[in-house]
């Protein structure tokens, strides 16, 4: 027998939609594939096994489908499938960062145009933004295959044709270099970089995943959202990865209202902050971010000053 359990997840952002718990009945009434991965827990409530790749793809075509009106969402094996309402609070946290120079409103609508560095084969980051606030994209990815996938998913969403275009970085060690023109003028830019500086790393944290997650030990790790090279590690880790995407942004920082990224691991924090001190960015501002036991934060920049931003169109 299921029980009812209405708590909420205090700790997303309050707009978000995926504060209590999920609705499997009627997510299950809009993706019928998801019923095969539910089950009852031995506290007596429905979920999915978080460790099975399969189950968590699953949930997020029903999510995205019940809540954000996308349809025939998929992802290739073996690429990053990432929890929906984690990728949520970024989009929101990153309303709240533009409404401070925007008279305190939320600008909504195709004027605002983020940048998604690595959008991966998800096309998450656009595809929430553009559902939640109108918002326009352009996604980035050094993954051809990753771009492909992700036409296919807007193919299969027309409204989504108009609102976000792909962009394959050619040369794996820029960013901003050949994605972003003269004539650009970004609303924000946003990212959630590689958090490992090796394959090696990768598997070990893979390991310890599964294994928290399945509560004993993991000889075979699989991880639970996927996750292809590119995605989980570079050269440089997360650390290496965020310092170049600073110094690349200055060239940029008059056609950016906000450059962002999220930041996995608190102590990079100290040396994000120096590099951000040594080009000179105008504002930092660090935002706090958590989801279950997981802490994470957003770190955002702008060279603009005060006045320059409130002139920036929105």
């Amino acid at each position: 027998m299921k029980a009812n359990d209405n708590s909420q997840k205090d700790n997303l952002h309050p707009r978000n939609l995926h504060r209590s718990r999920y609705d499997f009945e009627l997510l299950i009434k809009n993706c019928p594939e998801l019923k095969a991965f539910v089950s009852i827990n031995k506290y007596g409530i429905e979920t999915i096994e978080f460790s099975d790749p399969l189950a968590v793809k699953a949930l997020n075509k029903a999510l995205l489908q019940t809540y954000y009106d996308i349809q025939n969402w998929d992802i290739p094996k073996n690429y990053l499938c990432p929890p929906i309402p984690g990728r949520a609070d970024y989009i929101h946290y990153i309303a709240d960062l533009l409404a401070e120079s925007n008279n305190n409103q939320i600008p909504e609508g195709n004027s605002v145009l983020g940048l998604d560095i690595g959008t991966g084969v998800n096309l998450i980051y656009p595809i929430l933004g553009n559902a939640i606030y109108n918002w326009s994209f352009v996604g980035t990815d050094i993954d051809k295959k990753a771009i492909e996938n992700c036409s296919k998913i807007i193919e299969a969403n027309p409204r989504l044709i108009d609102a976000i275009s792909l962009q394959q970085q050619t040369e794996s060690r820029f960013i901003f270099k050949n994605i972003i023109i003269p004539e650009d003028r970004f609303t924000f830019t946003m990212c959630n970089p590689p958090f490992h500086a090796s394959a090696e790393e990768a598997n070990k944290s893979a390991s310890r995943k599964v294994s928290n997650l399945k509560e004993k030990r993991s000889t075979n790790p699989i991880l639970n959202f996927g996750g292809h090279n590119a995605e989980l590690w570079c050269n440089g880790g997360e650390i290496g990865f965020i310092t170049q995407m600073i110094y690349e942004s200055v060239k940029y920082g008059s056609q950016c209202l906000w450059f962002t990224t999220l930041v996995s691991k608190q102590e990079n924090l100290s040396s994000i902050y120096k590099t951000l001190k040594k080009v000179n960015a105008v504002s930092v501002k660090t935002i706090e971010m958590s989801q279950g036991q997981k802490n994470s934060r957003i770190v955002a920049w702008s060279f603009l000053s005060e006045a320059e931003k409130k002139n920036f169109k929105i």
